[in-house]
């Protein structure tokens, strides 16, 4: 193995994206010493507030990665959509630890599948459609309740269409012949969905966070709740089947895989390649965060052993109900509010959340039941 090149402080981190994301990588990194530039079009976007300098750009301007590979000593990124040409050269560079091949398979559904099939681990009854004879025989074949979904892009329940009813299946034909590449599955029943969030160091270790247990509104991830109410034979699957995944694609960093339990089994759904909305709970829940561990493993330091705290919770704040969930801070002893920096709160846009932690379960429970009720009213 060739010796791993440490980035140190107050060397500089690279950041492509100026989300949330980036934003709190780029606070774990500060708290650090690192110095922070970041690649974002948007002027003053969230991480662009909390670095160094941000190069005001589009993300697959070859002249702007040049420039960010020149300012910089290591460089992440903090969504999955990355230009894959630009990722190249950063790894030619020899500045992107995390490596091309992990954005390749996570921007394609069909590549995600077909490795998930590879490595024989479970996922739901598939078939990719390039063609609208295709569609129509994969609409024959999958069974209803079935989804949906664009081969490319697509989040919080964007670019995929449910289908329940034999009429839904014109709205399908449709569907694809907006967007021409897709997948369509069956729609698991499940009893919960799980994530696994871990982060591999590029000597090849692994960390890996609590499991957590994931509950959606208008498909869009509300809370997070840790530890996850599987049992411990689920549990041991899941990592598993992770530790998996990570090996074949030679993982570095934090990385996500979301995940259905039911059926008396557990199906393999989705993988992020960066920390994950899902993981927001390790900020206060654990010893270390995804955020830190992660940029410690880009740097090529050693990952720090993961413990959880207490029974932990995270909950999304939206645009409409930001308000709500600033008063409530303001006027109860518990509740850790991270707010993200975005100028405009629209509906359904993610502007913060709330971290709630407890002694006992049912001490949590109490908090997030006190949280709703003051939600709703």
């Amino acid at each position: 193995m060739q010796p791993i090149k440490q980035i140190l402080p107050p060397q500089t981190i690279g950041i492509i994206g100026g989300g949330q994301l980036g934003r709190m990588m780029a606070i774990a990194a500060r708290y650090m010493g690192y110095r922070i530039v970041v690649l974002d079009p948007t002027p003053n976007c969230p991480t662009a507030q909390v670095a160094d300098e941000q190069i005001v750009a589009g993300y697959a301007e070859i002249t702007a990665v040049k420039e960010l590979i020149e300012k910089t000593d290591v460089i992440t990124y903090e969504f999955e959509n990355v230009d894959l040409d630009a990722a190249e050269l950063i790894q030619n560079a020899g500045k992107l630890p995390q490596g091309a091949l992990a954005l390749e398979v996570t921007q394609n559904r069909e590549k995600e599948k077909l490795l998930m099939d590879e490595l024989e681990l479970s996922v739901p009854a598939f078939r990719i459609v390039k063609t609208e004879e295709a569609c129509k025989e994969a609409l024959s074949i999958i069974p209803l309740p079935a989804v949906i979904k664009t081969c490319r892009g697509g989040y919080d329940g964007k670019g995929q269409l449910k289908l329940t009813t034999e009429e839904d299946k014109k709205e399908a034909l449709a569907f694809f012949q907006e967007h021409g590449y897709c997948i369509i599955e069956r729609w698991v029943p499940f009893d919960k969905e799980i994530s696994v969030v871990f982060t591999r160091s590029q000597q090849g270790y692994i960390t890996f966070f609590p499991i957590a247990e994931n509950e959606h509104r208008d498909h869009i991830l509300y809370k997070t709740t840790v530890p996850a109410e599987i049992e411990a034979v689920f549990e041991e699957k899941a990592y598993a089947m992770t530790a998996k995944i990570a090996e074949r694609m030679e993982i570095v960093g934090t990385f996500a895989i979301e995940m259905f339990v039911g059926e008396g089994t557990i199906y393999m759904n989705e993988m992020a390649p960066r920390p994950h909305n899902s993981g927001h709970y390790t900020i206060e829940g654990c010893n270390v965060s995804q955020f830190t561990q992660h940029i410690r493993a880009i740097c090529g330091l050693p990952l720090i052993p993961v413990s959880l705290h207490q029974p932990t919770a995270m909950i999304n704040i939206l645009g409409e109900s930001l308000p709500e969930a600033i008063e409530f801070t303001a006027n109860h002893d518990f509740g850790f509010l991270h707010l993200y920096g975005k100028e405009e709160p629209k509906e359904k846009r993610k502007m913060g959340h709330i971290t709630f932690t407890a002694e006992t379960t049912e001490a949590l429970r109490k908090q997030l039941d006190i949280f709703e009720e003051a939600a709703n009213q």
